[in-house]
């Protein structure tokens, strides 16, 4: 049987405990995960620095080997074949994610018909969080730890 290779994509500016809780459930499924930060066209510039981002993961993850951290600027659907993964790991924390994930997932489709997206409905006690509140939460001095699964500067 061939390996079952996720690949979860995103900006991750910066990676949530949602985005954590993701990878752990999506670890039920998969026999290895590539969390995979991209560079997203419609975010000029980042808050939190890709290097700081890929630290903080590897770090996160150092324990767990089927998942590992990259980074990259390419169509998702290439990165896939090019990594041999069949798979796109998605979390849904509502309506609206569902329909920009489902419109994304159509398109990866007719880009690689072998790329099948896979989407986790996100844990209600990380239902309302996300990397743009806590760049604000940050960006104004708040405490965004309980938001992160590691640690950051103020």
């Amino acid at each position: 049987m061939a390996k079952r290779i996720a690949i979860f994509p995103g900006s991750f500016d910066p990676f949530t405990k949602g985005h954590y809780d993701i990878v752990n459930r999506g670890l039920k499924i998969f026999d290895e995960i590539i969390v995979a930060i991209g560079y997203n066209s419609k975010k000029q510039n980042r808050y939190f620095e890709i290097d700081m981002m890929v630290s903080k993961l590897k770090e996160t993850f150092e324990n767990e080997p089927r998942v590992s951290i990259i980074v990259y600027n390419k169509l998702t659907s290439n990165l896939a074949k090019d990594l041999g993964a069949g798979f796109l790991l998605r979390g849904l924390r509502n309506t609206t994610d569902f329909e920009y994930e489902n419109s994304i997932s159509q398109v990866n489709k007719y880009l690689n018909e072998e790329l099948e997206s896979v989407f986790l409905i996100t844990a209600p006690q990380y239902a309302a969080i996300s990397s743009t509140i806590i760049r604000e939460v940050h960006r104004f001095s708040g405490n965004v730890d309980e938001f992160l699964p590691y640690k950051i500067e103020k």
